[in-house]
């Protein structure tokens, strides 16, 4: 269950599944599927995994632990196999900083579980407050239903994180997203769309089909390889973000933070 991280804020990742049926058009994890022996497409299958050993609090005592990297750990089966559930278990008395990310209002199930940890914080990802889109982008909650969950964690004293991704360039409206959402939310990351493998040419068809009026900038960004307009989109974001005194994290430049991470930890010789 326990790997290693090479993410930017967590030393160890746990993804309790193999594949994720939220079949959001834009994963990244989507290369995890030459992993598994599956034929399908990515998005529908899953894998459930299931490990007796418990899981070393030694190993993990004062690190930070970061639920999932490359599946939805509240996914619609965890409904019936309770897999992530069982995990939060094993780590509620581990001195340790746990991260959970996910699309889904499932996770309002383990609210009282969550209420026992020391620290804790739980992201949600929403990228528009159009319904339309995001049913056209995935299969998870609705937008409604995470902002009530931010709601409802945040009502609980549990740190919440808005996690503003991905950034779809000219559709996401970052400042209306908080504004709607800023009275429950702890804190705001952001990342921006990458385009990448077999669903590059999805999303850039899409946009062709579906909003052609912004055709131009995706093939400037994700064909001419500009990167004038994330510069211009981070400098906004910072000014915004600290003039209204907003707690955030630009994770736009992915790679460039986990080399620096790395950098860091050969400099503590870890």
């Amino acid at each position: 269950m326990l790997t290693k991280s090479n993410l930017p804020a967590s030393d160890y990742v746990i993804n309790p599944y193999v594949g994720c049926p939220h079949g959001c058009k834009y994963c990244y994890a989507s290369f995890m599927k030459r992993f598994t022996g599956h034929n399908e497409d990515w998005g529908t299958f899953i894998d459930i995994k299931r490990c007796s050993k418990q899981i070393s609090k030694n190993k993990l005592k004062g690190k930070t632990v970061f639920l999932a990297s490359v599946t939805d750990c509240y996914n619609p089966y965890e409904e019936k196999y309770c897999i992530t559930q069982s995990i939060l278990k094993q780590l509620m008395d581990v001195e340790c900083t746990v991260s959970i990310s996910t699309k889904s209002s499932l996770i309002l199930r383990d609210v009282e579980l969550l209420k026992q940890f020391k620290d804790a914080s739980v992201a949600v990802s929403i990228n528009t407050l159009d319904e339309s889109f995001k049913n056209d982008m995935d299969k998870a909650s609705s937008i409604e239903a995470r902002m009530n969950t931010l709601k409802v964690l945040h009502e609980n004293g549990i740190h919440t994180v808005l996690f503003m991704s991905p950034i779809f360039p000219a559709i996401t409206d970052y400042k209306e997203i908080i504004e709607k959402s800023r009275l429950f939310v702890d804190e705001y990351w952001f990342e921006n769309l990458n385009l990448r493998g077999k669903y590059k040419a999805w999303i850039l068809r899409y946009i062709n089909e579906k909003h052609p009026q912004y055709a131009d900038l995706y093939k400037q960004i994700y064909v001419d390889g500009n990167k004038d307009y994330w510069d211009e989109l981070g400098e906004e974001i910072e000014v915004y973000c600290a003039e209204h005194s907003i707690l955030h994290t630009n994770f736009f430049y992915h790679e460039q933070l986990v080399r620096q991470k790395k950098v860091n930890k050969l400099k503590l010789g870890k």
